[in-house]
């Protein structure tokens, strides 16, 4: 077996030769959003860092797994708003996820998994797997940081969780303070969003939901009016590389034990 893990790195003699129907193909995605003044707006960096580690524990196992190229711009949302930011509409994303799908597949290629970090994916890559699941192709993705939150339970206990966790926040800040500390800028950390923010005379309760006498409502309410830092909820300053580093390895070494246990065997039923 190769040391390489990178897709891209493999010649074309390379991918003949261990690109076989063993094989098991991860797919980072994320966006380009902000992510809180003080953090890159990418979290597809992290998300891709994650899903390396996550061939390196599936290798471990003794599973053959390689990583495509990150998809960097996400599944539309609130978050369009993002000066710089970049996304694509839902009808885009999943054009894009089946081209990539029907290349792999098409070789033989059918163990896949995606590595998502960020929630307006999660939508299209539902869409596209029923669609590929008509095809008899199962194809699952590992919600990274949906996973992370109750993680940090366990990591930083319920108190600790619940003071670092939210946008701008954990999941994303310690994961960045583990992998890349150099392109982070604490110097510019604020504060989360106040709590008695208001949109249309409804107090903002959330990412497109407002609170009516203690119900949710979904409303069309942008990023940016949620939380104009780009931080809700968990500080930022609760965040650290120690806890960044034992969640990137329990989410490798969760969806390592998928890849062994399910997705290497096809998801025989």
């Amino acid at each position: 077996m190769t040391d390489k893990i990178k897709l891209a790195e493999l010649t074309s003699a390379e991918a003949k030769e261990f690109l076989t129907d063993e094989a098991v193909i991860l797919i980072p995605m994320g966006s380009l959003e902000d992510q809180g003044v003080h953090a890159p707006m990418g979290d597809y960096l992290g998300a891709e860092c994650v899903a390396h580690d996550i061939a390196r524990k599936a290798r471990e196992l003794g599973v053959p797994t390689f990583v495509t190229p990150p998809i960097p711009f996400g599944g539309r949302d609130a978050f369009q708003s993002a000066h710089g930011g970049m996304s694509l509409s839902h009808g885009t994303l999943c054009a894009v996820l089946d081209d990539m799908i029907w290349s792999l597949t098409r070789q033989g290629l059918t163990k896949i998994l995606f590595v998502n970090g960020h929630g307006g994916n999660v939508a299209p890559l539902n869409e596209v797997a029923l669609r590929w699941r008509d095809k008899g192709v199962i194809l699952p993705a590992f919600y990274l940081w949906k996973a992370a939150y109750g993680i940090l339970k366990d990591i930083l206990g319920p108190e600790g969780a619940a003071a670092s966790s939210g946008h701008g926040g954990d999941p994303l800040t310690s994961i960045g303070l583990h992998y890349y500390p150099e392109i982070l800028r604490l110097d510019l950390m604020t504060d989360p969003a106040p709590a008695d923010l208001t949109f249309m005379g409804m107090q903002v309760a959330g990412f497109a939901e407002t609170s009516y006498e203690g119900v949710p409502i979904q409303m069309p309410i942008e990023a940016a009016e949620a939380a104009p830092h780009g931080i809700r909820g968990g500080h930022p300053k609760n965040s650290s590389a120690d806890t960044g580093a034992k969640l990137s390895a329990r989410l490798a070494e969760v969806g390592a034990g998928l890849i062994r246990d399910h997705v290497s065997k096809g998801f025989v039923a």
